[in-house]
């Protein structure tokens, strides 16, 4: 059993997986799907400032909190007791696209020539992680969530909204891959 944990799991195997959880929250209890949201219960609950957007009632949402705590549960066991030994495999294509773009091919989740602590202090780590990272935060509150609930949570319950979004996030995903990804590593 434990080596059909290490390994991949078939996309279609997860994604069902994954797709469940949107009848099982709506039937345990009519919950919502997504993690953005965590950050401001987290910040309702711990600052008592007379912030109007952290005044609401962040208990009846406890359980979001304990989702999100499972998460990062699941992902550190995971990590350091389920992770598979081999090196990741990477196509040859991919392999070279990347050299391309003089990232070093380490068979590494992160490759450590962009995901470094090198890295953070340069030009090209200001703009990865810290504007990035801005970024990233701006647009899920602009945009009334993240990937996860609009994707899978808002496209199931078929929200026009989310739809919009969803399409927005992968053409933001193409433009940055395409276009300014190549030019950031030329940095």
């Amino acid at each position: 059993m434990l080596e059909i944990l290490r390994q991949p799991w078939p996309w279609y195997v997860a994604g069902a997986m994954i797709g469940l959880t949107v009848p099982a929250l709506l039937l345990l209890g009519n919950k919502h799907f997504g993690i953005s949201s965590s950050l401001r219960h987290i910040c309702a609950a711990c600052i008592p400032a007379n912030i109007p957007f952290f005044k609401y009632e962040w208990k009846k949402e406890a359980w979001n909190l304990f989702f999100v705590v499972g998460v990062l549960l699941g992902g550190t066991v995971a990590t350091y007791f389920l992770s598979n030994p081999d090196p990741i495999v990477v196509s040859g294509k991919t392999v070279a696209a990347l050299q391309e773009l003089n990232i070093e091919v380490d068979h590494e989740l992160m490759p450590a020539s962009i995901f470094s602590f090198e890295n953070l202090f340069s030009l090209r780590g200001l703009i990865f992680f810290v504007i990035g990272g801005f970024l990233v935060g701006f647009g899920t509150r602009y945009g009334g969530g993240c990937t996860s609930g609009h994707a899978i949570m808002g496209l199931s319950n078929l929200q026009w909204p989310s739809l919009i979004a969803t399409c927005c996030f992968m053409a933001g995903g193409f433009i940055m891959v395409h276009l300014l990804f190549p030019w950031l590593m030329s940095l």
